[in-house]
C-alpha cells in the first residue's frame, strides 16, 4: 500500500489544523503502509509535529498494529528525528498498575459514554484477560498518557481503522472521537485525511457511518 508523499495542508469539510492533519495521517500510514511510506511520513512530521506527539503516536501503535509496526517505526524515527529515548518513562514502571487502571477506566468512560457500562460486559464475556487488558494496558497505561491530549488520539483511531478497514471499531471510535471533544467537521476530517488510503468505495461507506452516529 503506498501514501501520497505530499498531503494537502487542509481538506474540503473538514476542521483539521495542519498539525493534526500530520498527525492523523502518520497514524494511519504506521498502522497500514509499507515502510518506504512510514519513512516518508515520518520525515515530514519531524520538521512540523512535537517530538512528544510523534512519539505517543508512535507507542499507541502497537494497541492497533502490533509491536512490528510500533518497532519498526520507532526504529526509524531514532534515526530520522535524531532524538534519543527517554532515559525513563512512566510506562515502564509497574508499580503504577493502579494508577493505569484507575486512569483506564476513566479514559475509557469518556470514549464509550453511556456505552462503558454495556462495553465491559461485552469484553469480559469474551475473555476477563481481555477486559483487564483492555484497560489497565490500552485506556490506562497508553491511551491516558499525558503526552498527547485524548481527542487527537482518538480521531488518530478513527484514521487508523478506517484505513485498515475494522469496521466495528470504527463505528466504536467515531463515537469516541466525539465524546473526547472532537467536532463533527474534525471527525470528517480525520475520515478525509485516509481517503487515498481507504478507496471510494469505502470512504462512502464511512461518510454514512459517521452520518448514522451523527443521527443524520
Amino acid at each position: 500500500m503506498t501514501i501520497a508523499p505530499h498531503p494537502p495542508a487542509t481538506l474540503p469539510d473538514a476542521a483539521l489544523d495542519a498539525e493534526t492533519l500530520t498527525l492523523v495521517r502518520l497514524a494511519a500510514t504506521i498502522a497500514t503502509c509499507g515502510e518506504p511510506a512510514i519513512r516518508a511520513a515520518l520525515a515530514g512530521a519531524a520538521t512540523t509535529l512535537e517530538t512528544r506527539w510523534v512519539e505517543e503516536v508512535i507507542l499507541q501503535s502497537y494497541l492497533f498494529a502490533g509491536f512490528p509496526r510500533a518497532l519498526n517505526a520507532a526504529r526509524e524515527w531514532r534515526r530520522i528525528s535524531g532524538h534519543s529515548a527517554p532515559a525513563e518513562d512512566e510506562g515502564a514502571d509497574y508499580s503504577r498498575i493502579a494508577e493505569w487502571e484507575q486512569r483506564g477506566e476513566s479514559t475509557c468512560a469518556t470514549v464509550y459514554g453511556v456505552f462503558y457500562d454495556g462495553l465491559r460486559r461485552n469484553i469480559r464475556a469474551l475473555h476477563p484477560a481481555l477486559d483487564a487488558w483492555m484497560i489497565v494496558e490500552g485506556y490506562g497505561k497508553v491511551l491516558g498518557r499525558p503526552g498527547l491530549d485524548l481527542r487527537r488520539r482518538e480521531l488518530c483511531v478513527v484514521a487508523i481503522c478506517a484505513a485498515a478497514r475494522q469496521d466495528r471499531q470504527l463505528h466504536s471510535h467515531l463515537h469516541g472521537a466525539l465524546n473526547a471533544g472532537a467536532t463533527p467537521a474534525e471527525v470528517r476530517g480525520a475520515l478525509a485525511a485516509v481517503d487515498d488510503l481507504v478507496g471510494p468505495d469505502d470512504s462512502q461507506r464511512y461518510r454514512h457511518l459517521l452520518g448514522r452516529v451523527l443521527g443524520k
